[in-house]
Formats: C-alpha cells, structure tokens, sequence
C-alpha cells in the first residue's frame, strides 16, 4: 500500500501542468532524435540542460528523461524503412526490420517496434519502481571480472549471427576489436594507431561505422543492381497482423526483462542489450533460419531490449549516484546543478523526484505509443518514393549524420571508406554485424580485464573463482556451442524433399 500511495504521490507531481507539457515536448523530440542519425539522446539531453536551469530539479528530470526513452522509441523508424540506424541502440533492428521492409510489410515492423518499446519501457518502469534500491545495490557486485565476462558473452553472441562461415564471423570481429583499440589508452594514457591525428584520439565513432557498414554499403548494393532500382516494394499491410502479435508478445517481455537487467549494470547501455538479447532470442527460437530474413521476433526482441534498458539505466543513477549510460551521466550532472545529489538518500529526502520521474514515464509511454501507431502507415508510405530519390536520401541523411557529431572531415571520409568496406564484405559474406558489437564491446572488454588482472595482481583464476563471473563465463560456452551443435545436427534433421 506504501508503494501504491507513493505512486498515487508521483502521479499527483507528474500531471502538473508544467510537468505533463515537458514530458509530451521530451517523448517528441526524442522520437524525432532518435529518427534523425547523428544526434542522439546524449547530444540531446546536453542541448536541454541550460533550458531546465530556471525549472524546478523533477521538472528538469523528466524532460531529460523523456527526451532518453522517447529516442529509443524513434529510432526503429529509419532502421526499418532505410537501413540508415538512427541511434545507435537500433542497429541490430535492420537486421531483420529492414528485410520485412523488402517484403511489403513495413507496416508489420514499424508497429511491432512501437508496441514492444512499449510494452518493455511499461515493464521497465514497473521494475524500477518495485525493485529499484535492491537491483541497485546488486548492480555493485558487479566487478572488473564479472564486468569482463559480460562483455565476452556479448561477443560469443556473434556466433549466433554468423550464417554461414563461423571463421569469416571470428575475422570480422576481430577487425572490430583492433578499431576499438583506436585512440587513448585508458590505463597508460599513450595514443594507439592514431597515426598523428588528433580527431582519432578518442577512438572510431561507433555510428560512423555502423551507417557506413549497413546505409552504405546497401546504397551500393542497390546502384551496382539497375534492375532493381525500378522496384516498388508495395505495403501488403498498414499494420501488424493477428500473426506478427502471437509470434511477438514472447520475445517482447524477454528482450524487456532481460534489456532491464542489463540496462541496470552501469556502462553496458542499450546498445549492448539489444545485441545480446537479439542473440538469445535466436538461440530460443524454433525456426534460428527465419533470422535476418525478415523475423519478425528479430525486431520486437532488440527495440524491446533498449527500453528496457532505457528504464534499468535510471535504476542506478537515482538509486547509487551512478550512471548506467553515457546518456544518463550527462543527467546526473544536470541533477547536480539544480542541487540534488543522486543515491540512497535520493528517495527518502527527495520523494517527489523519484516517483515523479516514474509516473511521467508511465504516462510518456502511453503518449509514445498514441503517437507512434497512428504514424505507422504514414511512415511505411516513404517506400512509396522512386529508389533512386531514395537512396539518395539516405546517403543525405547519413552524411549529414555524421557530420553532426564531430563536424569532422575525417569522419565523413571514414563513412565512405566503412561504406566501400561493408560493400565489399556483402559480395564476399563476411557478416557486419561481429564488427559492428567488437567496435561497441571491444574497448569495455580490455578495460575490465585489465582491471581484473591488476585486482588479482596477475592471476587469471580470478574470472573463475568469483561466481557470477563463473555463471556468466559459463553461460559465453553455451551461447558459442549451441550455434555449432545445430549446424552439426541440421542436415540429419531435415526432412526427405526439404531444402536446406
């Protein structure tokens, strides 16, 4: 009853008038950053912050927070339609939503993504308001060695994306990892493979990479194929069928749950979460062969898993004083200039911020979700547009993109050169998506081991002496060997007359 009365407290604060016109402002333009390549929710809430100086702390809160969730609700959008990631936790969405695209049924995508955000981001919120001091305090038995297992599971999970040759899999994420070596080290400070060029200094962006290897390299692909450059793809349906729903509620609630635990480890993010939760649910299905042709679950599962990583980010940052994100440490500093220190005492001395924050993503939500659906046969409508003008407009936006970011030459020439590179990976089948998770794990990866190895002084038992290092280790084998057990066995399986 406690909780239900504080909750009743939250929504009391949250539909102020002032609070319930900034939460609607934050979800549409999150939605319209997370559309928009380049942006992003980080560049987002920084811009906002000097606008909430004269608002009261909840107030400033909410519409940062609203402008965080709302970005993973938009960035499905051009993931699905054009191939072209609007933020970077959407990349794993056009590999399967860009394919139901090819075969008329955007709309299907487009509303199984909105009604999954939801769906998870609702879960989330519940989650958080529940269990958010006790998942918080279990978040700190996290370590450098539990921390460098995760990532290793991450990067086992590529094995799950590899479709045909597991060594062209292993080579193009290990090209991944030695571009996350870019930059700065950490631990020494020295600059590596930077070849004298200070825009290099803090590494290969992540969405430079990620819009050259998949926005790209498909421009390419279509202009070197003329005949297809005349082909409509007609929308067979305005919106997810009967069919598209059953197959989805499931991996909607595991890619919501398991994107909210993760999303409670700071410093994992929902990038992460997308790519391992979408890597479970093709170990969990009973068609794994559907998966990058056009799966359904193959986007309802990732959009599911980075809201509810949106909402387990929040979990540490008011609960420890610790940002689960990039994009929530930037809201931890905005929490800090209006006064209030996020942590355990956040919640007894600032009641009205904690389940303010929580009411007004129960009511973000449902706005994103009205505001979403409605717009899905409108967004399924750009397909309609000649290829040609197209294309084009995704080369624009990707430049453009870019651009933003760092406003940096370099990085426009790298888009290129990714572009090119992705190309000709596709002619040879080497899969992008290794890669593109080595670049986002790689350099968290030797952090966290090397922070192991200076914890155990050398020793490396130490990711096998600690249990939830051990569990998570274990867990790495069983993601790399199932993949493999099902390609030994697929042959004999198939039945006379079936082709494999």
């Amino acid at each position: 009853m406690d909780v239900l009365s504080m909750l009743g407290h939250g929504f009391s604060v949250a539909l102020q008038p002032i609070n319930l016109l900034l939460v609607s402002l934050g979800v549409i333009a999150g939605t319209v950053v997370g559309v928009l390549p380049g942006i992003g929710p980080i560049s987002a809430v920084a811009l906002l912050i000097p606008m909430t100086f004269k608002l009261p702390a909840v107030s400033a809160i909410i519409a940062m927070a609203g402008v965080y969730y709302g970005a993973m609700y938009g960035g499905s959008t051009t993931s699905i339609l054009l191939k072209t990631p609007g933020e970077a936790s959407s990349v794993v969405t056009t590999f399967d939503g860009y394919e139901l695209a090819r075969q008329g049924r955007a709309g299907s995508a487009l509303g199984v993504a909105a009604i999954g955000s939801f769906i998870a981001g609702t879960l989330g919120v519940v989650l958080m308001m529940v269990g958010g001091p006790p998942l918080g305090r279990l978040a700190l038995a996290f370590q450098p060695p539990e921390y460098f297992a995760l990532m290793l599971l991450g990067l086992t999970a590529t094995a799950s994306f590899a479709e045909g040759s597991v060594a062209k899999a292993l080579i193009s994420m290990l090209v991944g990892l030695a571009l996350g070596t870019i930059g700065i080290d950490l631990q020494t400070g020295t600059t590596r493979f930077t070849f004298g060029n200070p825009e290099l200094l803090d590494g290969v962006e992540f969405l430079v990479v990620a819009l050259g290897l998949f926005a790209i390299a498909e421009v390419l692909w279509e202009v070197v194929q003329p005949e297809t450059l005349a082909q409509r793809i007609p929308v067979k349906t305005p919106y997810p069928t009967r069919e598209d729903l059953r197959q989805s509620w499931r991996p909607m609630l595991r890619g919501g749950l398991i994107g909210f635990l993760l999303g409670v480890l700071p410093g994992v993010g929902a990038s992460t979460s997308s790519f391992i939760v979408y890597s479970i649910e093709k170990q969990v299905s009973k068609h794994p062969e559907r998966f990058g042709r056009g799966a359904i679950e193959g986007v309802a599962a990732p959009e599911s898993a980075n809201n509810g990583a949106a909402s387990g980010a929040m979990v540490p940052l008011l609960t420890l004083g610790l940002p689960g994100s990039a994009t929530t440490a930037v809201m931890l500093g905005a929490l800090m200039i209006h006064g209030i220190q996020p942590g355990p005492l956040l919640i007894p001395q600032h009641p009205e911020i904690f389940w303010g924050l929580v009411a007004s993503m129960y009511i973000g939500n449902v706005m994103l979700l009205i505001l979403n659906l409605p717009l899905v046969p409108l967004f399924a409508r750009i397909l309609d547009i000649p290829k040609p003008l197209l294309l084009a407009a995704v080369v624009a936006l990707s430049f453009i993109g870019v651009y933003a970011i760092n406003n940096s030459l370099l990085d426009l020439l790298m888009l290129i050169a990714f572009g090119v590179l992705g190309f000709v990976m596709r002619v040879y089948r080497f899969p992008a998506a290794p890669m593109v998770l080595a670049i986002v794990l790689g350099p968290l990866m030797e952090q966290t081991m090397r922070q192991a190895m200076m914890m155990s002084r050398g020793n490396p038992s130490i990711f096998f002496t600690r249990p939830l290092s051990l569990v998570v280790l274990v867990l790495s084998a069983l993601l790399l060997l199932v993949p493999m057990m099902r390609r030994r066995r697929a042959p004999a399986s198939l039945p006379s007359g079936t082709p494999a």
